[in-house]
């Protein structure tokens, strides 16, 4: 019965820290579009809003926001609540923590052609994927924002342990993308 127990309150748990994420994740997207600036989520709530449904625990928020925006999205965030975090230089991603919830965004550029790459840090310059920002808007209920790509989280995904040497590949990664070509197959798009 104990066992049961403690199973339940840790699924309770996960739940609330959802609807928290989301909450977030929805005040996030209105401040953006009070500045006029664009965000995009990655990583697992990417997937998420691609997929309409929360379909795992995530232990954070990831975003990519130009770094043309960075002051402007950091004063707004400040403003609204959000505590500074230490992590990568900071033309890199800047890390955030909100009711105990962090929040991270990447920054990005633009090279001389055109093409979105990393905008600072010991990889600035380095091309994201093609199309990475194309993405039609996802949805978990009434809930909309900006996600990047569903071919481009694959594959980054799959290379960021060829792209970070060191970094290992994780298991959450590799669910991730078998439920996303699951999702495109169901939509009658290729897999990347």
């Amino acid at each position: 019965m104990d066992r049961e127990h403690s199973a339940q309150q840790l699924r309770q748990l996960r739940q609330l820290r959802q609807l928290r994420q989301l909450r977030l994740i929805g005040e996030t997207v209105e401040i953006a579009k009070a500045l006029g600036v664009e965000v995009w989520l990655r990583g697992g709530w990417a997937m998420d809003f691609f997929i309409g449904e929360p379909t795992r625990d995530h232990e954070d928020i990831d975003w990519f926001a130009w770094a043309d925006d960075a002051s402007a999205l950091t004063d707004a965030l400040l403003r609204s609540g959000y505590e500074p975090l230490p992590g990568p230089p900071s033309d890199q991603q800047l890390d955030f923590r909100k009711e105990g919830l962090e929040s991270s965004f990447a920054l990005l550029g633009k090279d001389r052609l055109g093409r979105v790459v990393v905008a600072g840090g010991p990889w600035a310059g380095e091309l994201w994927p093609e199309g990475m920002l194309d993405a039609l808007p996802g949805r978990i209920g009434p809930l909309r924002c900006q996600i990047i790509s569903p071919r481009a989280q694959i594959e980054i995904k799959q290379m960021m342990p060829v792209w970070v040497p060191g970094r290992p590949r994780r298991r959450k990664d590799a669910e991730d993308i078998t439920r996303l070509e699951a999702a495109l197959r169901e939509q009658g798009t290729r897999p990347a």
